[in-house]
This record gives C-alpha cells, structure tokens and sequence, in this order.
C-alpha cells in the first residue's frame, strides 16, 4: 500500500475521527470575545452569566445560557500570567523611581509591597477568566461536546 501523506484517507475517504475533520467540522469561536468576556468576569459563550461562584471558582454551568464550564484546566497558567505582568509593571517602576530619585530602602518597600499585592490580587480573576475563555474559544479540555472523551491511564 502507497502512503498518499493525507491525515485521516483510509480507502479513499476521510476518516471522521481524524484530527482534521473534527478541527474543520466545529464552528469557530471569535477567541479575543471570549477572553474578554472571561477578563470581565462573565460566560465566554453569551456574555451574560457570571462565570465566578466565589474568588476563584468559576461556575459549573452558565445561569444564563447553560453552557457547560465545569471541565476548565486553567490550573497554575493565571498566577505565571500575574507573576509576568505585575513583575514587568513592578520591576520597570521601581528601577525608574531608583534612577530618578534614589529614595531610601523603606521608600521602595512602602511603595512596592502594596503594588505588587494590589496588583496580584487584582488581576488574578480577571487573567483566569481569560484563560478560561481562551479554553472554550479553542475547544480546549472538554469544550467541544462532539469530541471523543479523553482516555486516561
């Protein structure tokens, strides 16, 4: 048998469980709605539901679409996020404040220590829900219904 190099042709036609077809075969998702819908705290699919029960866990299912969201795997991604973003924001400040003024150490620790907590807490939720959104904009862990489940060892 000659290997044509198609993904999926097995005698001639495709194979629906191939990876191509179920790629094609989902509608897309405008993935930057979604994740701003999530950084806003509401339901990637219709906007409207909250998508956070409490801080940090996010609702089994949309109260107002009912769209399923219980299966997320954000896991440890939104605290790198944070990390990556208060650092930058953080560390670019207070070189400026050092070269610019040179303030004394309890300075640096008076204005860094509140931002760099007002800045993690704050964007812990908001980053969450991004990812969270990006997750179901990409049919990732569990969004897409027509998907096979996963088999685990």
């Amino acid at each position: 048998m000659v290997h044509s190099g198609l993904v999926g042709l097995q005698s001639g036609r495709l194979n629906p469980n191939s990876a191509d077809m179920t790629q094609t075969a989902r509608p897309s998702r405008d993935v930057m709605q979604a994740m701003a819908r999530g950084f806003c705290g509401r339901c990637p699919n219709c906007g409207k539901g909250r998508l956070f029960r409490a801080f940090l866990k996010v609702v089994d299912r949309c109260e107002h679409c009912g769209e399923e969201l219980s299966h997320h795997r954000a896991d440890d991604a939104p605290a790198y996020f944070v990390v990556l973003i208060a650092g930058h924001i953080v560390v670019a400040l207070a070189l400026e404040v050092e070269l610019v003024f040179a303030p004394p150490y309890w300075v640096h620790i008076a204005l860094w220590l509140p931002l760099t907590l007002g800045l993690a807490i704050g964007l812990l939720q908001p980053v969450k829900g991004a990812i969270v959104g990006l997750q179901w904009a990409q049919y990732m862990h569990g969004f897409d219904r027509h998907a096979a489940p996963a088999a685990f060892d």
